[in-house]
């Protein structure tokens, strides 16, 4: 007779229970110098630290296995339970549970399904026009027009990638007259997207100095929780954001990097700030990079909005004093925002060393750290790119469009501003005009959070961080009335 569902629930349950059990068992044994009746001294392997780290977990998988294998040999005939559940234990995927969805694409999706007219998108970081649209920029329609009636062949480019467009993106970071582009220091090689930079450049520390420790700002963009952990990198915090003041804790965080050095790496955004849009200011930039100097810990810049804050040289300061003032500077950069190619996927890992020959000797670490990921990388956002900044006309048509793109933020921080101060708020959200970029931290508690999205359908994350792009003429009143409400 088969057996009741609720009888192989039980069984399979207590099956993991004895496989762990006898995993642990093991591993204890084996670590104290003895030996396993199943599998002797030779399971491990002696010279090998990192093996024996891993020792438990190639223990649950031998007695998982061992036991599924036992069951296996159970009669197939009739409705025999122990084969059954041996079917059902040994699938690979079976023991994988569900994880919860990311808070962002989960308030996409919530958006998305809300029949309300009024409804607005808070969460979603791109950024869009008065219209709510995100449109196709007027260079890259061009410049990819161009690319449809010259590019001759589909086929691979190897990893590097569009020679052109690294080489427009090194020059455009560094600029022109760059010592270390002079002393040939610098190379640059295309990923898919910023995140895809990241993690080449997370994999590359990783590779280099396994057990660096990366220091990330508290808070940083959510991604960058996720990354370098799944890279094998500790990530830790350095102080950044003052919660109360909605301002830089400058002090707070010159003096938690005092005591970072060889073997730190300290991740930086160039301009921008997600989620919290407040940066270093110039002068305050020249500390930060002397300091880095001084310590000799590495440099890592996240670049993901350039030209989003004061302008497109202006926001490379970073970059280029990490450049001038350090032997190595890890750079990840993106395109998606500036160049409004976000399904695209354009960004590059640019790397300064020591020397040229260091340079080139780190590249092919690079190459062969991209072949054993994706591979080649793609090519059509690239060659769109490459096309714009080889093009005096296409260039400046860019700078012009970025220069759009900055100054409606900046505009919207203003008038959201006034319009929160002149309908009785007292809370004071005048920081809204001193901060940059697309986001900014509003302040508000979760419950206030949640009143808004389920009061109002106006939907962002619970962190109160709100996407200041996706405001506009016809939704800016509706929200304030209903901020008002909640605060």
């Amino acid at each position: 007779m088969k057996a009741p569902p609720i009888t192989l629930r039980l069984f399979k349950a207590q099956v993991a229970e004895l496989v762990d059990a006898l995993a642990s068992g093991a591993s204890e044994q084996l670590a104290r110098g003895g030996s396993s009746p199943l599998l002797g001294t030779s399971f491990y392997n002696d010279n090998n630290e990192q093996e024996s780290r891993n020792g438990q977990p190639r223990l649950r998988g031998f007695f998982f296995n061992f036991l599924t294998l036992i069951l296996a040999t159970a009669k197939r005939e009739g409705d025999n339970p122990l084969f059954e559940i041996a079917q059902e234990i040994a699938l690979m995927f079976d023991r994988l549970q569900a994880v919860p969805p990311d808070p962002i694409l989960g308030i996409i999706a919530a958006h998305a399904a809300d029949p309300n007219p009024r409804k607005i998108d808070l969460g979603i970081g791109v950024y869009k026009d008065e219209s709510g649209n995100t449109p196709v920029l007027k260079c890259v329609k061009k410049a990819e027009q161009i690319l449809d009636s010259t590019e001759t062949s589909k086929t691979y480019l190897g990893p590097p990638g569009v020679k052109g467009f690294n080489s427009a993106m090194t020059e455009l970071m560094f600029g022109k007259d760059s010592a270390v582009l002079k002393a040939d220091r610098v190379r640059t090689i295309q990923t898919p997207g910023g995140t895809g930079a990241l993690r080449v450049g997370a994999d590359l520390i990783k590779e280099a100095m396994p057990d660096a420790r990366v220091w990330a700002s508290d808070p940083t963009w959510a991604n960058h929780y996720a990354l370098f952990p799944a890279a094998g990198l500790e990530l830790n915090h350095y102080p950044y954001f003052d919660r109360e003041t909605s301002a830089l804790r400058f002090d707070d965080m010159m003096s938690g990097l005092q005591d970072k050095g060889p073997g730190d790496v300290v991740l930086f955004h160039a301009c921008c700030h997600n989620p919290c849009g407040v940066s270093p200011d110039p002068e305050q930039w020249e500390a930060v990079t002397d300091l880095t100097a001084q310590r000799g810990f590495l440099p890592m810049v996240d670049m993901a909005y350039m030209g989003f804050e004061r302008g497109i040289d202006e926001d490379a300061l970073s970059v280029r004093l990490f450049a001038e003032k350090c032997p190595e500077v890890l750079i990840a950069s993106s395109c998606s925002k500036n160049f409004a190619v976000y399904r695209e996927r354009v960004g590059a890992i640019s790397v300064v060393c020591e020397s040229s020959q260091k340079a080139s000797d780190v590249v092919t670490v690079i190459n062969s750290l991209t072949r054993k990921n994706y591979s080649m990388p793609p090519t059509h956002g690239t060659g769109i790119i490459d096309i714009i900044l080889h093009s005096d006309e296409l260039t400046g048509l860019w700078v012009s469009e970025v220069a759009g793109m900055r100054n409606r933020i900046n505009e919207l921080r203003k008038t959201l501003a006034d319009k929160i101060a002149a309908a009785g708020i007292e809370k004071d959200f005048s920081f809204l005009q001193r901060q940059s970029g697309m986001f900014s931290f509003l302040g508000l508690s979760v419950e206030q959070v949640r009143r808004l999205r389920e009061e109002f359908s106006i939907y962002t994350v619970d962190s109160a961080r709100v996407n200041v792009a996706s405001f506009n003429e016809g939704n800016m009143d509706y929200f304030v009335d209903a901020l008002k409400i909640v605060l």
